[in-house]
């Protein structure tokens, strides 16, 4: 018997949060598993008390929540996994991936992949007292793409539950392609199950990966369903509706966003914000996608904002994924 293809969604900082994940749940299919943003500076427990919202819920419409943290501190680490427990997570996902100079330069995120022996010293304090089970996402490495081998040597001593290798390197940011190659030598070292991740944006770009990787069965998407939400869906072959349809689906998608973050903000025109960092990606899916996000990019005011809105959905289609038409810079 085959084991069952899993999709994870990519977290986003500053887009999937409780609100995304909410919305996403009700509307569209195909998701396995969410991962909040990154947590960190967590000095005691109620460090976190700000962030309830994020901790809501252990599931969304069935689709499983990992609360994330980026941290090189061992008690950090420790405070926040017994924090999780007693919300009922039974999962949370150190990230050893965030490729920004900022953190990355403070040996955080793929900051701290060149550096296994500091990994070695971090998991041999936390493992024994951990309460719940731990999960990795990494890039894979910072300067080098070797450096995930010494990473993988010191993982694969622990039990860390999944591995999810994002196939770059830290200093590429999302520049340049994936490493396809570095993935598989990766692969081929981890004696831990094994997700990958890295420019999924289409159905044939996902059998592309498949046929390359067939021993993987986990997949995280993430700027490829920011674009196209259906694309989970998509790729396990779900029953969908007619594209029309979807445009329809599409549109409550986005106005149960608008109210969310109207709410969550108490309506400070900052929600326009949030929403045009998904536009961002969204527009793609439409015909004239710049011209879709032309419309939104310089509105101010609520009022802007939904007579934006108004016009996309009157005047442009929706084509989805399958136009391929979400071109990555760099």
């Amino acid at each position: 018997m085959s084991t069952p293809l899993k999709i994870y969604l990519a977290p986003f900082q500053g887009i999937t949060g409780h609100v995304y994940r909410r919305s996403f749940a009700k509307h569209f299919r195909g998701v396995d598993k969410f991962f909040t943003a990154f947590f960190t500076g967590i000095h005691k427990a109620k460090s976190l008390s700000s962030k309830a919202g994020e901790f809501e819920t252990t599931h969304y419409n069935g689709i499983k929540l990992v609360p994330q943290i980026l941290s090189k501190d061992a008690a950090e680490m420790l405070r926040f996994a017994n924090f999780c427990h007693a919300k009922g997570f039974d999962e949370i996902n150190w990230n050893l991936g965030c490729p920004y100079p900022r953190v990355a330069n403070k040996k955080r995120g793929s900051g701290l992949v060149p550096h296994p022996e500091m990994v070695d010293e971090i998991l041999g304090s936390l493992m024994p007292e951990i309460p719940i089970r731990l999960s990795v996402k990494t890039r894979l490495g910072y300067f080098s793409p070797d450096e995930i081998l010494k990473l993988i040597q010191v993982l694969n001593r622990f039990p860390v539950s999944e591995l999810i290798i994002h196939a770059r390197i830290g200093k590429q940011l999302y520049k340049g392609g994936v490493n396809l190659s570095a993935f598989e030598h990766a692969a081929g070292a981890s004696q831990i199950p094994l997700a990958y991740n890295g420019d999924i944006f289409s159905l044939d770009g996902f059998r592309e990966f498949d046929k390359r990787f067939p021993e993987t069965n986990t997949w995280m998407i993430g700027r490829g369903l920011l674009v196209d939400p259906f694309l989970p869906a998509i790729i396990k072959g779900l029953l969908l509706p007619e594209l029309s349809q979807r445009k329809a689906i599409v549109r409550k998608f986005i106005d149960d966003l608008y109210f969310g973050y109207r709410k969550k903000m108490n309506d400070r025109p900052q929600a326009i914000n949030v929403l045009k960092e998904l536009w961002g990606f969204l527009c793609f899916s439409f015909d004239e996608p710049h011209r879709v996000f032309n419309l939104l990019k310089k509105t101010k005011s609520f009022d802007e904002y939904e007579n934006a809105v108004n016009s996309i959905f009157e005047k442009h289609e929706w084509l989805g994924s399958v136009a391929g038409l979400f071109r990555p810079s760099g």
